[in-house]
């Protein structure tokens, strides 16, 4: 369970009133109509959905006690809950551009959940920001691709970051399938035009 009070980035002492601000802000800044990118708009309605699941649990009183209490005791994690926990929290330090803690917390994500694609493809993303891991990032997406070979954002994910190291003819056929799974891709459109001969 993600922490609600971190989610909404507000103390564990906050009142009503401080919780409807933080979350009116989570839902401008998160509002899925904001994104045009289909990943980036499912995002965002998970974020928006855990916002509100905060929302509700902190604004109810009886709600707030037992979730208060659920956070004090003693728990057993299971990986896929740790590996859940690890990608939401990545995906906001991601937005936030902390990049390192991004990393560590997608690391931790794929560790305890390696069949899971999109774990693996946000550590590619939080990765290739820095000119020193983008081999790994590479990497990180060959993975996702070769656990959901039909994703094309997957493949123009990785024609982007081949493009960007100069990789044209391997971004060039990273673009081409993903144009096969999705002809509208707009970012495998524009590896495309970028690696015109």
């Amino acid at each position: 369970m993600a922490d609600y009070y971190e989610l909404l980035e507000v103390p564990r002492n906050a009142d009503v009133a401080a919780i409807r601000a933080a979350y009116a802000r989570v839902a401008r800044e998160r509002h899925p109509d904001r994104f045009p990118d289909p990943e980036e708009k499912r995002r965002a309605e998970e974020a928006l959905t855990l916002a509100t699941a905060a929302f509700n649990a902190l604004t109810n009183e009886k709600s707030r006690r037992e979730y208060d209490e659920s956070l004090a005791a003693p728990r057993v994690a299971v990986p896929e809950k740790i590996a859940r926990d690890a990608y939401e929290r990545g995906l906001q330090f991601l937005e936030r551009r902390a990049y390192h803690e991004a990393v560590e917390l997608l690391r931790t994500a794929v560790y305890h959940q390696p069949r899971e694609a999109r774990y693996h493809a946000a550590l590619a993303q939080a990765l290739a920001r820095n000119p020193h891991w983008v081999r790994e990032a590479v990497s990180e997406l060959e993975q996702a691709i070769q656990i959901e070979p039909q994703r094309a954002h997957f493949h123009a994910m990785l024609a982007e970051v081949l493009l960007g190291q100069g990789l044209k003819l391997r971004a060039r056929r990273a673009a081409e399938m993903a144009l096969r799974l999705d002809p509208g891709d707009r970012a495998a459109r524009a590896v495309m035009e970028a690696t015109a001969l």
